[in-house]
């Protein structure tokens, strides 16, 4: 019986869907592609602002968004809006950073991962697994509030 609820709260998540903000028009298709195959609903932008009003309607639980996908708003800094708004949200930033200093600071901000900016199909499997792993994280989150 208890496997039958957390399966049906897992179905109720995939169909909040995920949020995709990156400037790089290839990336978020190539991650919506991954995402829908795998059974999600998925939205993309590039703009911050369409970021914030998902967020206050309550359309993701779970955002993939890139370091620098706003001209005028870096991801560093708009992490800690998101948070201070719904600390239940589950971000996971993909860059090409690999500075060990970044990397640290946007962890102390709250993101629940950071992986690489995929470059290919081949990078897949990771974000499936990350974004699984996202969605367990706000389901053990949202089931102790």
């Amino acid at each position: 019986m208890r496997k039958s609820i957390h399966l049906e709260s897992e179905v109720a998540m995939n169909e909040q869907g995920i949020l995709i903000a990156d400037k790089d028009t290839a990336t978020r298709r190539l991650l919506a592609d991954i995402l829908e195959k795998a059974g999600y609903r998925v939205k993309t932008t590039e703009s911050a602002s369409d970021v914030l009003s998902d967020i206050l309607r309550k359309n993701a639980h779970v955002i993939l968004m890139g370091s620098d996908f706003d001209e005028d708003v870096a991801a560093v800094d708009l992490i800690p809006l998101i948070k201070k708004y719904d600390r239940t949200l589950t971000i996971i930033l993909f860059s090409d950073e690999k500075s060990l200093p970044m990397i640290r600071k946007i962890r102390q901000e709250g993101i629940f991962y950071h992986a690489l900016k995929p470059v290919s199909r081949s990078d897949h499997d990771e974000i499936c697994l990350a974004v699984q792993c996202a969605f367990k994280n706000v389901l053990n989150v949202l089931s102790v509030h």
